[in-house]
């Protein structure tokens, strides 16, 4: 399996047709809200996923140290919190680990923490975060 793909149970929510299609998404670390990349009339159930998220890491603004070494999804209004390891790739890239899962990331500068593997929190728009559904 794929390390950077999840299990997860999705629920679809009241849609508008001015707006992308949301689902709320259930991990054994949090549920938040996001957006639906897979058939609409496949939006609930349980799926195997790949997380996208089109903001970049900005430190001191997005991006921060964590509060505690827990690995958690959660909400705050129309913001996603990901806490995880945040590892830094050769490319200028990161990837942000929440448990046995990762995420990709682009830099928007050099982060000024210590060594790789720090324990961060990453504050992102709802609408930034997408979920796209493996075809098995």
């Amino acid at each position: 399996m794929d390390d950077e793909a999840m299990f997860v149970r999705t629920q679809s929510l009241p849609q508008t047709s001015q707006r992308p299609m949301t689902v709320r998404v259930h991990t054994p670390i949090g549920s938040v809200v996001v957006l639906w990349r897979g058939d609409p009339r496949e939006a609930d159930g349980q799926h195997l996923v790949e997380w996208t998220v089109d903001d970049d890491v900005h430190w001191g603004q997005n991006t921060r140290p964590a509060s505690s070494a827990n690995a958690e999804l959660r909400q705050e209004g129309n913001r996603v919190i990901m806490c995880g390891l945040l590892h830094l790739t050769e490319d200028g890239a990161a990837h942000l680990k929440m448990g046995p899962w990762s995420v990709l990331f682009d830099l928007a500068a050099p982060i000024p923490i210590g060594p790789d593997e720090s324990w961060v929190e990453i504050n992102v728009g709802t609408e930034s975060v997408a979920l796209h559904p493996y075809q098995t």
